[in-house]
């Protein structure tokens, strides 16, 4: 069972979202919030797998939450739902440790894959802004700072390989069958290539790969 947080100022969006997301036999809604305050407050409380997150909100806003959320002793993976898709937004999100980026206006069953995606520990990002943001991290290779260069240089050919992948949005079985290897062998090679770069998630990891331009 994934245990979900829903978050948004609008009482209607929050009952909407529940509703989508209790019709399913897999997941459950174990606390609704209405601002980034309530937010980090319920994930402390009630330890959600997944915290579905609007960006825009009175008082701390989803960005700021999220940054809080992933410093919980269990923090919950995020997946930021929102109106607005200016990039800035999303890269904003993806650094401060979001796990996905989708629209409110996402069909039901799309946001109920992300979910479950994000839940299992992979990316999220929805079609209409993901193209956006990656042109624009490849135009951000020059602000690559020195400790991001220091630890790509540290990386092997096969973490190196590995991050390409995960930058072209290949699953763990995806990279396996590229790399002739178990998934069982990429989900560890995977783990140990997050602790090397820094990243909390396999979206910042392909967000690095984007900005040093190593998806090519």
């Amino acid at each position: 069972m994934i245990h979900v947080l829903v978050v948004d100022d609008s009482e209607i969006v929050r009952r909407g979202l529940s509703d989508i997301i209790e019709s399913t036999d897999d997941m459950h809604v174990v606390a609704e919030a209405w601002d980034g305050r309530s937010a980090v407050d319920a994930a402390r409380q009630f330890s959600p797998d997944v915290t579905l997150l609007d960006i825009r909100m009175p008082g701390m806003d989803g960005l700021a939450a999220t940054r809080e959320m992933r410093e919980l002793p269990r923090p919950p993976r995020v997946l930021i739902l929102t109106t607005f898709s200016a990039d800035e937004y999303v890269d904003e999100a993806v650094r401060a440790g979001a796990s996905g980026f989708l629209l409110k206006d996402t069909p039901p069953e799309e946001l109920l894959r992300a979910v479950r995606q994000v839940a299992e520990g992979k990316a999220a990002l929805d079609p209409a802004v993901t193209g956006r943001l990656l042109d624009t991290l490849a135009g951000q290779a020059s602000q690559l700072t020195a400790a991001e260069k220091q630890s790509l240089e540290a990386l092997s050919e096969r973490d190196l390989e590995v991050l390409r992948l995960i930058a072209r949005g290949l699953s763990n079985a995806d990279i396996g069958a590229a790399l002739h290897i178990s998934e069982g062998t990429v989900k560890g090679q995977v783990s140990r290539l997050l602790a090397k770069i820094g990243a909390d998630n396999r979206v910042q990891a392909a967000r690095l790969a984007y900005r040093a331009r190593l998806e090519r």
